[in-house]
């Protein structure tokens, strides 16, 4: 089995040295340092701790839906607005959308802001399309 990129961190340094130890012992490892960007976050490391944002990860996935220029919003979305309509043709390709939501649910990582909306559009996922 391969696996890769498994960061590890902790405030036990004994712990930390005791964990790559073991592991080196039993697979083939390598220590590549202190990330600077893993799996989409950023990490920028402050004497005592390490602060992680995912802004990169939005910016790309803005520009991927040629969404760049819009303009954000500082109000929370309210629980009760209806998304589902009719004529959309959001859904015409629901491979795309599910890519889409998957990007978004993994943004949730470091935006808990955006956690209703991206759990209410990843319900359009299996919402049958009415026929008419």
């Amino acid at each position: 089995m391969y696996v890769d990129d498994i960061p590890l961190t902790g405030s036990d340094l004994a712990g930390l040295v005791d964990t790559k130890v073991y592991l080196k012992h039993h697979f083939m490892t390598k220590n590549i340092g202190k990330p600077k960007y893993f799996r989409g976050i950023e990490v920028a490391h402050q004497k005592h701790s390490a602060l992680l944002s995912q802004r990169k990860y939005a910016i790309d996935l803005l520009k991927e839906r040629r969404l760049l220029g819009c303009k954000s919003t500082s109000t929370p979305m309210g629980t009760s607005v209806n998304l589902w309509f009719n004529d959309s043709h959001i859904l015409d390709d629901p491979r795309k959308h599910g890519r889409l939501i998957r990007k978004l649910i993994y943004q949730r990582v470091t935006r808990q802001d955006i956690t209703f909306i991206v759990g209410v559009l990843s319900g359009f996922i299996h919402q049958p399309k009415e026929v008419h």
